[in-house]
């Protein structure tokens, strides 16, 4: 069986006009997230592209 998911990941940080810091997988489509701190919005994208991943795995 062979995956289409990456081994490695992008994470694109920055922060938004209104202070909040927005992180992204740029490999996967949607997984973006919101937090109030850069570490936590690096931890939060994290999370989320393991739990789609997760569901990508299962749903094969």
């Amino acid at each position: 069986m062979q995956s289409s998911i990456p081994s490695q990941f992008t994470i694109e940080v920055e922060q938004e006009d209104d202070g909040r810091w927005i992180a992204e997988i740029l490999e996967i489509p949607g997984v973006l997230v919101y937090a109030f701190t850069q570490q936590q919005a690096i931890l939060n994208v994290q999370a989320l592209a393991l739990r789609v991943i997760a569901d990508k795995l299962e749903h094969e």
